[in-house]
C-alpha cells in the first residue's frame, strides 16, 4: 500500500514538472487544428490558393537567380488592374493626394475641381482628417453622393442615403450582409443559392458562417447564361436539407464573363418574389461591359420597372466596389451596399454589427466619392478624366475580343464570349491519361494543368475546379488585365503549353 502511495506521488510531481517548467505550461497548445473553429477549415479561397503560393515562391527562386524556362511570373489569376501595369487615373489620385496632404491645396498644380472635391471632403471627416474614424455607415455626404449616383444611374429612380452603407471594398459588405441571414439549424438551417462556376469569397463565407451552399449551374453552351428552370431545380432539391432563404446573382459574371439580358433579370426577380428568397446582387463589374447588343441592367432599376407588386415587396441587397470597373483601385478597398425593404428593426441590427468594425477605411469612402461624383464637362479635369476612362475601357474591350478570338484557335480549348468584367472562363479537353497523371499526383486534372503551367511557362492561372464546374469538364480563370503585347505573349504561351501538354499525354 506505502509503495502504492510513493508511486501515485511520483506520477502527481511528474505530471506537475510537465505541466510547468520555470512557469510555461507543457500541456500542448490551447490553439491547435482539432481545437480550433471547425468552419474555418473549410474555408477554400482559390483565387490566392496553392498556385499562387507557388507562384510567389518561383519569384523569390528568379531573384535568387535560380535558372527557369522564362525570366518572370506574369499572376493572371486575380483581377488586380494596378499590379498588371495600368495607370491609375489622375483626378483620383489628386484628390486623395490632396486629402493625404491638405498642405498641397495651397499648390497651384492641382486643378480646381480637383481641391473643391478634397476641400469637401475634409470637411466631412473628424479634425479635417481622413486619418479620423468615420461613422460607422460611412460619411453621410459621401453616403448622399453614392444615392445621387443610384438615381442618376437608374434613371431617377430614388435612393436614399439611409439605405446606404459604405463598407471595406464590396467583400465586407457581402459577407456583413450573409451574417444577418445565416440562421437555424439542422433541417432549417439558412440555405444560400450561388452560381456554379462562382466567385469563391461565397463559398468560403458560407463555409465560414456554416450555411449550406445550394448550387446553380449557369449554361455554358449559352453562354454562361442563367435559366430560371436550373434555379427552380436546385432549389427544390435543396428543400430537403435547408431552409433556402437567399439567391446570389453576380452579373455581370465572375469568373464567366457575361451579361444578364433585362428578360433574365426580370425573371430572377419574379423568382425570387414567388419563393420568397433575399436577393443579393453583386454589381462590381457595372462599368466593364464589352459585347455589342449587352448592356448592364442594375438589379434595382428592374426591380422598381416591374411596379410595386415586386418594388415594394422583395428585399435585396446590391454591391459596388471600387476594386474594378476603370478604376481599378483594388488596394483602398473603397465600396458601398444598397439595401432595398429592409424591416427597419433588422437595419438597425445590421447599422449595430457595422459599428463593431467602427468604419470602412476613410481614404477607400474619399475614392468612393469620386468614382460616384466625377468630374462634369464643365469642370477643368473632365477632358482628362474621361479620356483616361474611354481608354481604359476600350483596351479591356479589344482585349477580350483577342483573348476570345485566339483561345478559339487553339484546338482542345473552346472559350465564351467575354461580353463583360475582367476575366476569361475557357473550357480545356484533357487527355484521360493526363487525368489519370494527376489524380496519381493527388490533384484535380485542371490543378495539375495549371501547376504545369506555371513551372513551364511562369503563367499563374486559377483552375477551374476552385470556381466550381459541372463532373467531367474542366476549366481555368484568366485575367484580361495584363498590356495587350504582353497579353498577346501570354496567350501565346498558353497555346504552345496546351498542344505540347496534349501531345505529352494522348
Amino acid at each position: 500500500m506505502k509503495h502504492r502511495r510513493t508511486k501515485l506521488s511520483q506520477n502527481r510531481l511528474l505530471n506537475m514538472s510537465q505541466q510547468a517548467v520555470n512557469g510555461v505550461s507543457h500541456r500542448g497548445k490551447v490553439l491547435t487544428l482539432d481545437s480550433m473553429n471547425p468552419n474555418v477549415k473549410r474555408v477554400e479561397y482559390a483565387v490566392r490558393g496553392p498556385i499562387v503560393q507557388r507562384a510567389v515562391q518561383i519569384e523569390k527562386e528568379l531573384k535568387e537567380g535560380v535558372k527557369k524556362p522564362f525570366t518572370e511570373v506574369i499572376k493572371a489569376n486575380i483581377g488586380d488592374a494596378h499590379a498588371m501595369g495600368q495607370k491609375p487615373i489622375t483626378f483620383l489620385r489628386q484628390v486623395l493626394a490632396l486629402c493625404s496632404y491638405p498642405e498641397l491645396l495651397e499648390d497651384n498644380m492641382f486643378p480646381e475641381d480637383a481641391k473643391k472635391r478634397a476641400r469637401r471632403i475634409l470637411e466631412s471627416c473628424g479634425g479635417h482628417s481622413i486619418g479620423a474614424y468615420s461613422a460607422s455607415q460611412g460619411i453621410e455626404c459621401i453616403r448622399q453622393d453614392v444615392a445621387r449616383y443610384i438615381e442618376r444611374r437608374d434613371g431617377g429612380i430614388p435612393s436614399s442615403p439611409d439605405n446606404i452603407y459604405l463598407s471595406t471594398g464590396a467583400s465586407d459588405a457581402i459577407v456583413t450582409m450573409l451574417k444577418l441571414l445565416v440562421c437555424g439549424e439542422g433541417r432549417s438551417r439558412t440555405g444560400v443559392m450561388i452560381s456554379i462556376p462562382q466567385y469563391p469569397l461565397y463559398s468560403a463565407a458560407l463555409a465560414d458562417l456554416g450555411a449550406v451552399q445550394i448550387s446553380y449551374y449557369l449554361d455554358e453552351d449559352k453562354c454562361w447564361s442563367l435559366d430560371v428552370a436550373e434555379l427552380r431545380r436546385a432549389l427544390n432539391a435543396a428543400r430537403q436539407h435547408c431552409n433556402p432563404r437567399v439567391l446570389c446573382i453576380i452579373n455581370p459574371g465572375n469568373p464567366t464573363g457575361q451579361v444578364q439580358s433585362r428578360q433574365c433579370i426580370e425573371d430572377v426577380i419574379r423568382f425570387a418574389k414567388e419563393e420568397h428568397l433575399f436577393l443579393m446582387a453583386d454589381e462590381v463589374y457595372q462599368d466593364n461591359v464589352y459585347a455589342e447588343g449587352c448592356k448592364f441592367h442594375s438589379f434595382k432599376k428592374v426591380l422598381f420597372e416591374m411596379g410595386p407588386e415586386y418594388s415594394s415587396t422583395v428585399e435585396m441587397a446590391s454591391f459596388h466596389s471600387t476594386s474594378k470597373c476603370y478604376m481599378g483601385e483594388c488596394g483602398f478597398r473603397g465600396g458601398y451596399m444598397e439595401v432595398i425593404n429592409m424591416d427597419p428593426e433588422v437595419k438597425a441590427q445590421l447599422t449595430k454589427l457595422v459599428s463593431v468594425r467602427l468604419c470602412p477605411p476613410v481614404p477607400g469612402q474619399a475614392l468612393l466619392d469620386l468614382v460616384v461624383n466625377p468630374p462634369q464637362p464643365d469642370e477643368p479635369s473632365y477632358t482628362t478624366f474621361m479620356k483616361e476612362r474611354t481608354a481604359v475601357l476600350a483596351a479591356l474591350a479589344e482585349k477580350a475580343r483577342l483573348t476570345e478570338e485566339t483561345f478559339n484557335t487553339v484546338p482542345g480549348i473552346t472559350c465564351n464570349p467575354v461580353q463583360g468584367a475582367m476575366y476569361t472562363f475557357p473550357r480545356i479537353t484533357l487527355p484521360q491519361k493526363a487525368i489519370d497523371k494527376a489524380k496519381e499526383e493527388g490533384q484535380v486534372p485542371d490543378m495539375y494543368y495549371c501547376m504545369r503551367l506555371l513551372e513551364e511557362e511562369g503563367i499563374c492561372l486559377v483552375p477551374g475546379s476552385g470556381f466550381g464546374q459541372r463532373e467531367g469538364t474542366f476549366h481555368f480563370r484568366m485575367t484580361i488585365l495584363p498590356p495587350t503585347e504582353k497579353l498577346k505573349v501570354v496567350l501565346q504561351k498558353i497555346r504552345e503549353f496546351h498542344l505540347r501538354f496534349t501531345q505529352e499525354f494522348s
